[in-house]
């Protein structure tokens, strides 16, 4: 079983990285442990009700979004530093992901 107080973060390698940036990539990680290893499980009704429905769907949006914004850093399209258009979109999905971390509770 993982241990959650050892948090690893696939999308950073040992070079170092600005804390801004492992706040980011933790965050996110944390989001793509939950969908692929919980989620999966089936083990909550998402349909519930509306806010967990919605949720549900936004995580999912979330997760999708950091999946191809990943991609994009590894082959080099940009620099998640330089690139202020994409440093504000990051802040801007790390606000909606802290909007639904109270339905990450499995």
């Amino acid at each position: 079983m993982h241990n959650p107080q050892n948090l690893h973060i696939n999308t950073i390698n040992g070079d170092w990285c600005d804390k801004d940036i492992v706040m980011l990539h933790g965050c996110f990680q944390l989001l793509a442990n939950f969908v692929e290893k919980e989620i999966a499980k089936e083990t909550v009704d998402w349909e519930y009700n509306e806010p967990t429905k919605n949720a549900r769907k936004e995580m999912d949006e979330l997760y999708h979004w950091w999946q191809q914004r990943i991609n994009k850093e590894a082959e080099g399209e940009y620099d998640p530093i330089l690139n202020t258009e994409q440093y504000e979109t990051d802040n801007q999905m790390l606000i909606r992901l802290i909007e639904v971390r109270k339905y990450m509770w499995i």
